[in-house]
């Protein structure tokens, strides 16, 4: 019998996504990702061994298919994150609606579709957790920022209903608020001397605090937990 665990990352890119695949990889997990363009995470599958997922999570019949495809290849997900997001930034009297629209489904709607379908597998197995990835923009709206805040909100509200719905069937929900920029080369946030070193949040620090969430005894279950840099200003 295979106990090895199960994650499937969806959402997936080369920051945050990446670091949680090297995570988990390394405690000896079985990685998923998945994402609309595969092609950006080649890499990180070389490096965790990685099966990769083509999948818009704002379309029902994809993100079924998306778990379905896991299911057949790797078996049922013990863990799956919800790392999706979109934003439109400008002046409320300015935005466009059609993009907003498209931004909300991808970070409120995507979210639920993902976590509709972990807890349709993981509710009759009896446990499982499911990670969804918050942001500054989920506990404060910020100006020229409505669209994400919208969405970021929404996603922090479908976590903590979810929470109370499911934890007592032994599936743990959590809500991970990433109260910054996090570190990347690619967006030219690099470390810096001193204090600035930890300016920018590590996503690697970020992936250990996702394991620990996971290995937490469930009679001191966290349903939401916020990751900031200790430099910043409250």
């Amino acid at each position: 019998m295979n106990d090895q665990k199960i994650a499937l990352i969806v959402g997936a890119g080369s920051g945050l996504s990446a670091s949680l695949a090297r995570t988990f990889s390394a405690k000896g997990m079985k990685i998923a990702l998945a994402a609309r363009n595969t092609d950006k995470l080649s890499a990180i599958a070389d490096q965790t061994g990685a099966k990769l997922y083509s999948c818009d999570a704002v379309d029902a019949r994809q993100v079924n298919n998306l778990f379905s495809g896991v299911i057949d290849q790797l078996g049922t997900p013990d863990v799956v994150v919800f790392n999706a997001s979109s934003r439109v930034r400008g002046a409320i009297t300015e935005i466009d609606p059609e993009e907003v629209k498209n931004a909300l489904l991808v970070t409120a709607f995507g979210g639920f579709l993902v976590g509709q379908a972990a807890a349709k597998l993981m509710v009759p197995a009896g446990q499982g957790t499911i990670f969804f990835t918050g942001a500054s923009a989920g506990v404060k709206g910020f100006p020229m920022s409505a669209t994400f805040a919208m969405g970021k909100f929404g996603l922090r509200g479908l976590a903590q209903s979810m929470a109370r719905e499911l934890h007592p069937k032994n599936i743990h929900v959590v809500h991970v608020i990433v109260d910054g920029g996090i570190r990347s080369i690619e967006k030219d946030r690099t470390q810096g001397v001193g204090d600035e070193a930890d300016k920018w949040l590590d996503p690697d620090a970020i992936a250990n605090t996702y394991y620990h969430l996971f290995s937490q005894h469930r009679s001191s279950w966290s349903w939401e937990i916020e990751v900031r840099p200790w430099i910043e200003k409250f």
